[in-house]
C-alpha cells in the first residue's frame, strides 16, 4: 500500500468531514429559522443547501474514486473493513462521516417535515381568505362597491 495514496485518502476524507459538519450546521440554522417562523431567510438557505450538496457530492465521489483503486466493490462494509487494515486515523474519519451522514438525513427529514406543515397550513389560511372574498365579494375590480340592495345582509348587520 502506497504511503502517498493513504494520505490522499485522508485528506479526501478530512475534507469530506468538514464539508459535512458546515452542512449540518446549515440544516439546523434552518431548522431554527422554521420553528421561530422565520422564513424569509430560506431562500437563502435553500440556494447554499444546493451549492454544499452539489460540493458533498463532489468530494464522496472523489472519496470514492480513491478507494476504487484498492477496493473493487465499494460499500460501507468494504470501506470499514479496508480502513481498518491500511488507516486507523481513516477508518475514524469515516465511521463519523457515517454518523453524521445519518444525522443529516435525519435533520433534513425533519425540516422537510416543517416545511410540509407550515404549506398545509398556507393552504389553509389561503382557502378561508378566497373563500371570505368570494363570499363578501362587496368591490368589483374597478373598486366600485358590487354590493346591491335585497341581495343578502345589509351591511353593519349582525
Amino acid at each position: 500500500m502506497n504511503q502517498n495514496h493513504i494520505t490522499k485518502l485522508l485528506g479526501a476524507l478530512t475534507a469530506e468531514l468538514a464539508a459535512l459538519r458546515k452542512f449540518v450546521h446549515l440544516l439546523e440554522q434552518e431548522q431554527g429559522l422554521l420553528l421561530e417562523n422565520n422564513t424569509d431567510q430560506l431562500l437563502e438557505f435553500s440556494e447554499q443547501k444546493t451549492t454544499q450538496a452539489i460540493s458533498l457530492n463532489e468530494l464522496a465521489e472523489s472519496r470514492r474514486s480513491l478507494l476504487r483503486e484498492n477496493i473493487q466493490e465499494i460499500t460501507v462494509e468494504t470501506i470499514r473493513a479496508w480502513l481498518k487494515t491500511h488507516s486507523t486515523e481513516g477508518l475514524e474519519i469515516w465511521q463519523e462521516i457515517r454518523t453524521l451522514a445519518e444525522s443529516t438525513q435525519k435533520i433534513n427529514h425533519t425540516n422537510g417535515e416543517l416545511i410540509q406543515m407550515k404549506l398545509r397550513h398556507n393552504q389553509k389560511s389561503l382557502a378561508v381568505l378566497s373563500n371570505a372574498v368570494n363570499k363578501a365579494n362587496l368591490y368589483g375590480p374597478d373598486g366600485q362597491t358590487n354590493f346591491s340592495p335585497g341581495s343578502g345582509r345589509s351591511l353593519g348587520s349582525g
